[in-house]
């Protein structure tokens, strides 16, 4: 009897694994399918396309559509192409990552082992900031901007993504040092330690996880960002997603579909690459800095 029922729990558990795996296979399939769309057609001539076989694989493969994308795509008025754009969106994303990152790691020391009289208003007056619309400061940073003499420029893109990503790269270090021993830093100062000494030799090797975290999502934010791009920049200083979309308003008459495709496929792939190649440290930073009890 005992065997009997083994043998059923066995093929019940079974069955609900097939009908999970089945499940999930088709959620895979139904989401995976718009990528499927976009690279197949990108690799088709246009008459293929316009023969309405989208859903099929091209009978003549080329990649005249990502040649034309990337360095002669007609934008605006000038035959250029995504390739000086492509460069902005590095020469924005890599230092506002990287300063938002150091910035809000030290403020995250600052607010959970150097506590001070109105740390907790100061931590909820950045907390609050990352809720505030992206809509609701656009005059006020162009007139900022303006000021600063940094409008319509790439510096001027790095200064807002900086600002605005300070919020969140304080409240994940915030939440990760929480957790840190106090008594580690505090034997530190003892044996006279100052403060950049025992951020750089404690804090920051053992940051590695939140680091990944905070350096995933700012840099998934800032490149996928197309508000301020379209507001802050000018010709010259425009970022991929700003420029993709000028590639698809600027084609008049026929529509290249294949080559808007290839293009969308070009700003999509680094947030791709970096999910892929660290999704899974994402996930364990995340649980690393989550608040115990």
């Amino acid at each position: 009897m005992a065997t009997n029922a083994s043998a059923n729990v066995i093929r019940t558990g079974g069955g609900a694994r097939f009908v999970i795996y089945t499940l999930l296979a088709l959620f895979c399939i139904y989401y995976l399918l718009p990528l499927y769309v976009m690279v197949v057609n990108s690799l088709k001539p246009l008459s293929e396309i316009q023969a309405g076989g989208m859903m099929s694989l091209p009978h003549e493969w080329t990649l005249a559509p990502w040649r034309s994308a990337w360095s002669t795509a007609q934008i605006g008025v000038a035959a250029t192409g995504l390739k000086p754009y492509f460069l902005n969106s590095i020469l924005m994303v890599v230092p506002a990552v990287a300063i938002s990152t150091v910035l809000g790691a030290l403020n995250g020391y600052v607010l959970t082992k150097w506590r001070f009289t109105g740390d907790t208003v100061v931590f909820g007056l950045l907390l609050f900031g990352c809720f505030i619309p992206f809509q609701m400061v656009l005059i006020p940073m162009a007139r900022m901007l303006g000021l600063m003499g940094l409008a319509g420029t790439v510096p001027g893109l790095i200064f807002v993504h900086l600002v605005y990503g300070i919020g969140f790269s304080t409240l994940y270090f915030r939440n990760y040092y929480q957790q840190f021993p106090t008594e580690l830093v505090r034997a530190a100062m003892i044996d006279g330690a100052g403060f950049f000494t025992i951020f750089r030799r404690i804090m920051l090797p053992s940051s590695g996880p939140i680091a990944v975290v905070c350096i995933i999502w700012q840099f998934t934010n800032i490149w996928n960002d197309f508000l301020f791009g379209a507001s802050f920049s000018d010709y010259d200083s425009q970022p991929m997603t700003v420029a993709l979309n000028n590639l698809v308003q600027s084609s008049t008459g026929v529509k290249e579909y294949n080559v808007h495709f290839a293009g969308a496929i070009m700003a999509a792939l680094p947030t791709l690459i970096v999910y892929i190649v660290a999704g899974r440290y994402f996930v364990r930073g995340l649980m690393a800095g989550s608040v115990k009890g």
